[in-house]
C-alpha cells in the first residue's frame, strides 16, 4: 500500500451510488439481465486496448457463479471512478484485479451487500485499492492494513472458524474428562 488513493468517502459514496442495472441478474446460458463481461470491457476500455480473452473468468457456466458475476460489475462500477482512470492502469492489471476481489469476496458477500451495507462496501473498496498497492489519503500503511483486516469477512470467516473449533475441542475435552471422572468411580465403587 505504497501510494495514496483520494479520500476513502468518494469511492464509498461512488460504491453507494452503484446503479441497480449493475445489480440486475447476471446473464447465465442466457437467463439473466446483464451482461457482465460487457459491462467489464466498456469500464476497461477506458483504461487502452485488452484482449478479450482475458475475460474467460466471466464467462459462468453454472448458476452458482451469479454472486461472482455480480461482483464483477460492481467492481467494474468502482473502476470506472475517474481517480482510477487517470491512474493509468493496464487493462490487464484491471481484470485480474477484478477477477481477484470478486473471487474473494464472492465466498463471503454477496453483491448487493457491498452496495449497501457501510462495512462491507469499505471493505470492497479497502480491498480494491489494497490490490493496486493503495491506500485511503490520510491514512498510513499500516493504518489501512489494520482495517481492511479488521473489516475482512474472510478474516472474520476465520476468526469464527477457529472459534468452533476451540469449541469442539473444548467439549470433547470435558467429555473426556467426564468419562474418564465416571470410569474412576464406577472403579471407586467396585473396589469397594
Amino acid at each position: 500500500m505504497n501510494h495514496e488513493s483520494p479520500a476513502l468517502e468518494a469511492l464509498l459514496q461512488r460504491l453507494a451510488a452503484t446503479p441497480e442495472d449493475f445489480l440486475a441478474e447476471p446473464s447465465i446460458h442466457g437467463h439473466g439481465v446483464i451482461h457482465v463481461e460487457a459491462v467489464v470491457h466498456d469500464i476497461v476500455r477506458s483504461f487502452g486496448q485488452s484482449s478479450p480473452d482475458r475475460f474467460a473468468f466471466l464467462i459462468a457456466s453454472e448458476h452458482s457463479q451469479r454472486n461472482l458475476l455480480s461482483l464483477a460489475a460492481v467492481l467494474a462500477w468502482l473502476m470506472g471512478d475517474p481517480f482510477f482512470v487517470g491512474q493509468r492502469l493496464s487493462p490487464d492489471a484491471v481484470i485480474d484485479r477484478i477477477q481477484k476481489v470478486s473471487e474473494e469476496l464472492s465466498a463471503f458477500v454477496n453483491a448487493q451487500s457491498c452496495v449497501d451495507d457501510p462495512e462491507r462496501r469499505e471493505e470492497t473498496v479497502r480491498l480494491m485499492l489494497s490490490k493496486f498497492q493503495m491506500r485511503p489519503a490520510g491514512e498510513t500503511q499500516e493504518q489501512a492494513q489494520d482495517r481492511l483486516t479488521t473489516i475482512s469477512s474472510r478474516e472474520r470467516s476465520r476468526v469464527v472458524e477457529a472459534s468452533r473449533r476451540a469449541q469442539e475441542r473444548a467439549k470433547a475435552i470435558r467429555e473426556a474428562l467426564a468419562r474418564k471422572a465416571a470410569e474412576e468411580a464406577a472403579d471407586k465403587w467396585t473396589r469397594e
